[in-house]
């Protein structure tokens, strides 16, 4: 029989299991088009090692990646968004948070860490942006705002890393509370002459990026991050005119000022670490 007319149920027993277990090994650069080893690209912290396209990581491989051997201990597991407008569209707020938990086995869109950083300790939050697009709500808000006022308290640097496209809509007026909420206890944290480090990740956008993403003693972010307060689109159809090549990217905005660097994941926790020797080298290490 031609093996193209080949009836499935002839194949031995294991053939099939072998087709089965090559799935998934291999993944394709978004960018170059180059099919990579998965394991490769998880050595190389997913960033594809022919373009260096730098891939989404999610917040706790994000931990993992800046705190010394991955550990680190979590804060703050147990607060969990409300539904205070009761709000749906084209599905209930309360079964979207329900289906963000299920998928990340997190309580909302953030990890509030704290552990060492090349033998430092320091605070660390990451964005989560696989839960409700690491959008910022009541509960990111809170998290945050007691990761500084913990930091004011043992006197320990703070890092955000930001992914996220803004506030959260289904929590309105309430969202963009924390915008002002956080803004004002950073002033506290300055004030008390304690460094915070923001990174800006692919994307970081909406009232993320207008309130404390911009607002670290250094601003940094990772090569081709999409970031800015409006997306590309609104802005043509507002002012009329096509956006320059690049626009909202992170090499864009360090060229024009609004960003003092610009580092590669591999190199981003030495990075944060020489910059701490130099902004707080009265803290403790």
């Amino acid at each position: 029989m031609a093996w193209f007319t080949r009836d499935k149920s002839s194949l031995k027993a294991g053939e099939g299991e072998k087709r089965v277990r090559t799935e998934g090994l291999w993944q394709k650069c978004e960018k170059c088009g180059q099919i990579i080893w998965r394991k490769a690209l998880e050595d190389n912290v997913q960033v594809c090692p022919r373009c260096g396209h730098h891939k989404r990581l999610g917040a706790r491989d994000r931990l993992a990646m800046l705190f010394d051997h991955g550990r680190f201990d979590e804060f703050d597991q147990h607060l969990s968004s409300a539904d205070p407008l009761v709000f749906a569209d084209s599905k209930k707020y309360k079964d979207r948070l329900a289906s963000a938990r299920k998928a990340t086995s997190l309580r909302d869109a953030i990890i509030s860490a704290g552990g060492n950083l090349n033998g430092r300790r320091v605070h660390i939050c990451a964005m989560e942006l696989n839960f409700v697009g690491g959008s910022m709500g009541a509960v990111v808000g809170e998290v945050i705002t007691r990761a500084i006022e913990r930091s004011l308290e043992r006197r320990i640097p703070v890092v955000i890393v930001s992914a996220s496209g803004g506030a959260r809509m289904q929590e309105g007026a309430v969202s963009l509370m924390q915008m002002a909420k956080i803004s004002a206890v950073l002033m506290r944290l300055d004030d008390a002459r304690i460094p915070y480090i923001s990174v800006l990740t692919d994307p970081t956008t909406g009232g993320v990026t207008a309130s404390f993403a911009m607002l670290g003693d250094l601003n940094i972010a990772e090569p081709g991050a999409l970031i800015g307060f409006a997306g590309p689109r609104v802005i043509e159809q507002t002012i009329r005119q096509k956006l320059p090549s690049g626009f909202q990217t992170s090499e864009f905005l360090l060229e024009h000022g609004f960003l003092d660097a610009v580092v590669k994941r591999s190199e981003l926790k030495d990075y944060i670490a020489k910059a701490l020797d130099f902004l707080a080298p009265g803290l403790s290490a």
